[in-house]
């Protein structure tokens, strides 16, 4: 998991061929049926690339059905590496080389524009001889419409070659394409064998040694397939540094935040939080808890938190929906609690396994009556941790939920980040088991910060009843108009506190300029890269980031007022100007751009898609360009 210092794989040339090519960064994608194991050959693609002092950006490609047909092209299973010699923040734009052992998964990727004219395909050969006549048909004419797009396809027998060395091929091909790639991108085979071994780890050491055979041999084969060799020289590293996904991080960061209780059911793309808490969590006095169904997870984390440690509950959007009822409980009975929301396709079911940032006014006002909640979105996965332990102390402090916003491109991309120096004072403190001061109510409100100190049970004195309707400060049910307008402004002045604590954003390039593109959560990576490109062209344009959703960070209709348009860049639905039935007037925008709106009062503009795809820092690119084009017109 760690790396401190960086390698360099084998660049000299075999007699008679070219050196490797030097390049700045290359993008690898395996795609596959589902069950091959594209993914798991990816991943240790990226943490060999990583540990040898790459930057590294992973995107999995998962098919929306458990168990799609075999060569379908909805059923498209596998995995994107970015490796870089900077640090790569995002998935890039298309691919330069992809691996595929069927023509009928490339096609999904070639709708999404994962590829460009020139791209490299390595596409699995056997198709050609497969005893049935329309799979041969289809195969023959993938290749013809493959090559008039412009891709630069080579045939490689790829089975034929695995079968060498594995007898069961479809659970072994993974590793050997591991190998090939290896190869193909310089990297270094010592350190592929090291990360074979760490994944099989748990397998034996039979495992362990069948699976680096099939490495070496596919590393072998590599020097047959493909002519061209790619060196992507490290970037210095002086810092230990870990490789890992955002749910990773998220559960590294409950353990840090000293929270002892996870509550949450399995839902795609949020469970593989609890599949890394299992593995750890009780040698840290942690529990994972599995509830019979989303409402009982956060019922049981509420508790949790009103005992006196404060709990977390993870879930997806359709999660969010049934725990709406108990989110507001929380909010009125003023009891501590983490919900950690990993974003995915909506509504419904949507697209479960694929991106989007559609639940951010759901997290904001989804619930029945006025529920004010902290909500914060980490940019990136090393913020994933550190945010974790941000909630747990904020949700303490202020007695209300902690809304943490992530998404499947986070919850599921890997990359290298600085391993953190853990703080004693990330972990929760000990109960205060001290006898309650007589005379202080269950909610003692400050009447100028809403602030109230926080009994738990066994304090001596500090015994009250827990409710979900308005009430006293003395926790009495009431209906009287003063109390619940009384209560209603303490839980809604305790935000305006917190706000204050918070300093404006910075900005991303110049204070002032023609354009503004205003992101959150995982875009950060693509809309600073694009804003990059664009600034080093001349263009007068710059990017904003906000982490903190409720309350918004200060300082914003300041900062916008200095340029002359303001874009916020999405991946959730709008309208797009000029459709059919769209005006001025009627126009729905993204969702941010809507919350920026009403905060500042100003004309913010939008520019979003729900593809189901993290957004190509290319295609922001040209929108910015577009933008600035017509900027240029109206002077």
């Amino acid at each position: 998991m760690t790396s401190t210092t960086p390698g360099a794989g084998a660049t000299a040339a075999r007699p008679g061929k070219a050196p490797a090519q030097r390049v700045r960064e290359h993008i690898v994608e395996i795609v596959s049926d589902s069950g091959e194991g594209a993914q798991k050959a990816g991943q240790t693609y990226g943490a060999v690339s990583a540990k040898m002092g790459n930057g590294v950006w992973t995107v999995e490609i998962i098919p929306a059905e458990i168990k799609p047909p075999a060569r379908s092209r909805a059923g498209a299973s596998g995995i994107r590496v970015r490796v870089g010699s900077e640090k790569v923040t995002n998935t890039g734009d298309q691919a330069d080389l992809v691996v595929a052992l069927n023509e009928q998964v490339l096609y999904g990727r070639i709708e999404q524009k994962a590829y460009k004219p020139g791209t490299i395909v390595l596409l699995e050969s056997k198709w050609a001889k497969d005893p049935r006549e329309e799979v041969r048909r289809d195969y023959a004419a993938a290749l013809v419409e493959f090559r008039a797009l412009g891709l630069d396809v080579r045939e490689v027998a790829l089975e034929e070659a695995c079968q060498q060395v594995a007898q069961d091929v479809r659970v072994g091909k993974n590793m050997f394409v591991l190998g090939m790639l290896c190869h193909i991108t310089c990297r270094d085979l010592d350190r592929a064998m090291e990360e074979v071994a760490f994944v099989f780890a748990k397998k034996g050491p039979a495992v362990i040694a069948r699976n680096q055979d099939l490495v070496r041999a596919g590393h072998a084969f590599g020097e047959q397939v493909l002519e061209q060799r790619y060196e992507i020289p490290p970037r210095e590293i002086t810092r230990r540094m870990m490789v890992l996904n955002g749910n990773q991080a998220i559960a590294l960061g409950v353990m840090a935040a000293g929270i002892e209780m996870v509550a949450m059911y399995p839902i795609t793309p949020a469970t593989s939080v609890s599949h890394h808490l299992a593995s750890a969590f009780r040698g840290v006095g942690g529990v994972v808890h599995q509830a019979e169904d989303e409402i009982a997870a956060i019922g049981f984390a509420i508790g949790a938190s009103y005992a006196g440690k404060t709990a977390c509950t993870v879930t997806s959007g359709p999660g969010l929906a049934l725990k709406t009822e108990f989110l507001g409980l929380a909010v009125m009975a003023e009891v501590p609690l983490v919900f950690v929301l990993v974003q995915r396709g909506g509504p419904s079911t949507g697209l479960p396994t694929k991106v989007e940032q559609g639940d951010l006014l759901a997290a904001l006002y989804g619930q029945p009556g006025d529920t004010p909640k902290i909500v914060i979105a980490p940019a990136t996965i090393e913020e994933c941790l550190h945010f974790v332990v941000t909630a747990r102390k904020l949700a303490e402090a202020f007695r209300m939920p902690v809304m943490l916003l992530t998404d499947a491109n986070l919850a599921t991309g890997v990359q290298p980040i600085p391993r953190p120096e853990v703080a004693a004072d990330w972990l929760a403190p000990p109960l205060d088991q001290s006898p309650w001061q007589q005379g202080v109510t269950a909610y003692d409100w400050d009447l100028d910060t809403g602030l109230s100190p926080r009994p738990v049970p066994g304090q001596k004195g500090g015994e009250y009843v827990l409710t979900g309707l308005a009430h006293t400060k003395n926790a009495k049910v009431a209906y009287d108009p003063d109390s619940n307008q009384t209560g209603c402004a303490m839980r809604s002045r305790k935000l305006a506190v917190f706000g204050e604590s918070l300093r404006p954003p910075q900005v991303h390039g110049d204070a002032e300029g023609d354009l503004l593109v205003v992101g959150w959560g995982s875009t950060l990576g693509s809309i600073e890269e694009a804003v990059d490109r664009a600034r080093a062209e001349g263009q007068r344009v710059s990017a904003l980031h906000l982490r903190f959703l409720s309350p918004l960070e200060p300082g914003l209709a300041e900062i916008f007022a200095r340029f002359r348009r303001v874009v916020t860049v999405e991946i959730n639905y709008s309208d797009a100007p000029g459709a059919p039935h769209v005006t001025k007037d009627n126009r729905r925008i993204a969702q941010l751009a809507q919350l920026l709106r009403t905060h500042t009062l100003m004309d913010i503009d939008c520019w979003s898609n729900v593809a189901g795809q993290p957004i190509q820092p290319g295609a922001i690119h040209a929108e910015i360009s577009r933008r600035l084009q017509a900027l240029r017109g109206e002077s």
